[in-house]
């Protein structure tokens, strides 16, 4: 599915890779917090330990009570209060250690999570504008979301979980033997098919999580798409076909989804099932054992098993949720290091060129450029612009105007040749620096939640309200502010009432106010009507006047008065000189001016 907002396609499934080397990966990251982590689990130990010794003595108070009702003198009353006393402090130690270890882990877990968004919004800012060209932005968000939840909560949940299940088992297997190692043989029988039966589920349902998570990120990028072009579907009436689209990936969850659910949903049943087989082992051999040894406190011994047996299935039962919940993390783990791990834009740190203050010369000398390897669409690109010259690229779609652009700022590196900013290399330049001498202004205007003045003024500081009001005047935008209730400290949200022209002329207004020596206008004007567009062109000349301005347009009657005309095709200037000149030449650049007016008259 062809991504709008985003681009790229969405790779709906996908072959798992190794858990071991996402577990590997995750164990690293964690490390800073290895220290808190280990006294968490020791807590963890401690308050099993307790929990698994409080069986023997509830078994010794069962033999107690036995013992005493067989006896003459009757039940030791004060001995029994003693386990009892012994008891509650056993089970108060063990909620104080449960405690501690659910507040160190839950510290951890967010810490862990903030940490993980941060190197992921780290990230974002170092990827290449190629990266955002062929991902969709809902499979973004969705690793910085819904993945990183799935990290924090395993490791909230199911680290400690797993460590208290190896205690319990380790300590009850102990135990067991020490009571009576003929009823522990019976308890342990059933253990090595509980553990096969779980290898088998894990090792089926693991493919499935992945694709889980895979569609998951798949389908955020649809529901992302579709809200944000939401009034193109509605006219185009796409509403049926953006919705089968829906359905394709939501059934393609739920097959995943319910596949991977039901085989770890098995586990539980099957543990059940085990653990009541335990349960009916001990109790016919620990009978027979009472019966042919002719003792009655044996009842104590069987009493403490049955305890034993229903702690020794819990730990296998957490086993296997652990196992379903690890599946899950492993695979949305996989997919946040994939992200972090995607190819940066190239270290600059190196770089110690600079341009503070320019004139505005450009060349560009022996261009080539490709999106992809081996597939140019910049042929041998040359042209020598002076200093405040304006320059204006038309030609038809696809024919490398915007591209050209990109390589100018920097946005993407040229496959080969140079691009001269008053005689300095761009390629020796960051791109920072570049960034900082162009102001910009695109066909997708782009407006943040925030006043009015933030949008204007963004990215600078100490910008006064004269200069403002004087940019908002010269874009035609002083009336449309004044007549807001709060003026330049309006917020703009989804509440306010704002059309696409307007909000083109505030991205204008913020290209006035970052006052960069050198200007892009890529379709500036194509959202606003004629009489305000008059209004844009004699800002934009007062603006332009003195500066390098590229301007991008195919209404070829807005860049009339440009210096020079750059027409491009198929990634090569064909022609080039004023508009005079051109019209007078009769070539490419007057068919498609004089093709707009003839398109006119047949309206």
């Amino acid at each position: 599915m062809a991504n709008m907002a985003g681009g790229g396609n969405v790779q709906y499934a996908e072959r798992p890779r190794s858990m071991k080397k996402s577990f590997g990966k995750l164990a690293l990251f964690l490390k800073p917090y290895l220290i808190p982590m280990i006294v968490a689990l020791l807590c963890a130990v401690a308050a099993t330990v307790f929990n698994i010794i409080s069986p023997d003595r509830i078994g010794r108070i069962t033999a107690l009570i036995t013992e005493g009702l067989m006896s003459p003198d009757g039940i030791d009353l004060a001995q029994i209060g003693q386990i009892g006393l012994s008891l509650v402090i056993m089970y108060g130690c063990c909620a104080v250690f449960g405690y501690a270890q659910g507040w160190i882990m839950t510290t951890i877990t967010q810490r862990a999570c903030n940490r993980f968004r941060k190197a992921i919004s780290r990230k974002i800012n170092r990827l290449p504008l190629k990266y955002f060209d062929t991902r969709s932005y809902g499979d973004v968000l969705s690793r910085v979301t819904n993945d990183v939840d799935m990290i924090g909560q395993t490791l909230n949940q199911s680290l400690s979980q797993m460590v208290t299940a190896v205690t319990m088992i380790v300590g009850l297997l102990i135990m067991m033997f020490i009571t009576s190692w003929q009823l522990a043989i019976v308890a342990v029988a059933t253990v090595p098919v509980s553990i096969i039966l779980v290898l088998i589920i894990v090792s089926i349902s693991q493919k499935y999580f992945k694709q889980q998570q895979n569609y998951l990120g798949a389908i955020n990028g649809h529901i992302e798409e579709v809200f944000s072009s939401h009034n193109v579907i509605k006219a185009y009436n796409a509403e049926d076909k953006m919705i089968n689209t829906f359905d394709g990936i939501n059934r393609r969850i739920y097959g995943s989804a319910w596949r991977a659910q039901f085989l770890s949903g098995m586990m539980q049943p099957i543990m059940t099932f085990v653990g009541n087989l335990g349960y009916v082992g001990v109790c016919i051999v620990g009978g027979i054992i009472a019966i042919q040894n002719g003792d009655v406190t044996f009842i104590g011994v069987i009493t403490s098993f049955m305890i034993y047996v229903r702690l020794f299935s819990q730990p296998l039962t957490q086993f296997s949720q652990v196992a379903n919940t690890m599946q899950s993390t492993m695979a949305a783990a996989e997919r946040v290091f994939d992200f972090l791990e995607e190819e940066e834009m190239s270290d600059e740190s190196g770089m110690t060129a600079k341009l503070d203050s320019v004139k505005g010369d450009i060349r560009f000398e022996h261009v080539n450029f490709g999106y992809v390897p081996g597939k140019i669409i910049i042929h041998d690109f040359n042209v020598d612009i002076k200093a405040g010259q304006k320059v204006a690229i038309v030609g038809p779609t696809g024919a490398g105007k915007t591209t050209l652009v990109n390589l100018l700022m920097k946005f993407y590196d040229v496959t080969s040749g140079e691009i001269y900013i008053d005689g300095v290399p761009v390629s020796s330049l960051t791109r920072a620096n570049v960034h900082d001498l162009f102001g910009m202004v695109l066909q997708d205007t782009w407006l943040f939640e925030g006043t009015i003045r933030e949008n204007l003024t963004y990215g600078k500081e100490g910008i006064s309200d004269d200069t403002l009001n004087k940019v908002l005047k010269a874009t035609g935008l002083e009336h449309f502010v004044k007549t807001l209730p709060h003026g330049l400290d309006t917020v703009l949200d989804d509440n306010t009432n704002i059309s696409q022209g307007q909000r083109q002329l505030l991205t204008i207004a913020r290209a006035m106010v970052e006052n960069a020596p050198m200007l892009i206008l890529d379709e500036a004007t194509s959202s606003v009507d004629t009489r305000t567009e008059i209004l844009i062109q004699q800002a934009m000349d007062n603006l332009t006047h003195g500066r390098t301005a590229f301007i991008i347009a195919h209404r070829l009657s807005t860049i009339k008065n440009a210096d020079i005309i750059l027409v491009m095709k198929d990634g090569n200037i064909i022609e080039q000189g004023n508009h005079a000149q051109l019209m007078e030449k009769g070539g490419f650049y007057a068919d498609l001016y004089n093709s707009q007016f003839d398109q006119a008259e047949e309206e």
